[in-house]
């Protein structure tokens, strides 16, 4: 089955790489989804992998990859996230530059955590719900439920970590983002995701 992406449109006359622009509105705009919505995104997640692994993937080494997959054996988004959600009569992920050598499990869990709203605040049985719903959409399978409550915990955990670092080194934009909200979020979004941990195992099973 084939992704819907955008169209590449060749170079304007300054040499920029232009493509398509897709109608519609953020998902960000529109959270938390609703079940049916969420069950989509899944689907469409696992459009993206199962078309993936007709991709050759690269030799990993290299790869100058943000958060980097044990074992990497999949092509993959990387940024499977609401901000990169365009729903319309489409609904076509954008943003593919961070694109590279991963795993389903590593890019499902930063999925399910952004689209399930698995955040501090937030009720843990309404977030148990959204995210049983993108699981249920993609149709994972046992070892991968079983995988995914632990790589959510890790998944945002290494977040925290790259904006942390990268505050230390300068590393930009992560650095500015480690103090203009970004870093204290997802230092929050990680002992959430870990307190919760029984609760995204039940939504798993």
């Amino acid at each position: 089955m084939g992704v819907d992406v955008p169209l590449p449109l060749g170079r304007d006359d300054a040499g920029r790489h232009v493509i398509e622009y897709v109608e519609g509105v953020s998902a960000l705009d529109q959270l938390p989804l609703g079940h049916d919505d969420l069950m989509r995104v899944g689907r469409l997640i696992r459009q993206i992998h199962d078309a993936s692994e007709k991709v050759d993937l690269p030799d990993s080494e290299g790869w100058n990859l943000l958060l980097p997959a044990e074992n990497p054996d999949l092509m993959c988004h990387n940024d499977l996230a609401p901000w990169n959600l365009i729903m319309g009569e489409r609904r076509v992920f954008i943003d593919w530059d961070a694109a590279g050598p991963s795993t389903r499990l590593w890019d499902l869990a930063y999925a399910a955590q952004s689209f399930g709203v698995l955040f501090e605040g937030q009720p843990v049985e309404e977030a148990t719900l959204r995210l049983r719903a993108v699981v249920d959409g993609y149709g994972a399978d046992e070892p991968l439920r079983r995988a995914l409550p632990e790589a959510l915990g890790k998944r945002a955990a290494a977040m925290y970590n790259l904006l942390k670092s990268s505050h230390g080194t300068g590393f930009q934009p992560w650095a500015d983002m480690h103090v203009n909200g970004h870093g204290e979020h997802w230092r929050a979004a990680a002992e959430y995701v870990l307190r919760n941990r029984a609760a995204w195992q039940r939504a798993s099973e």
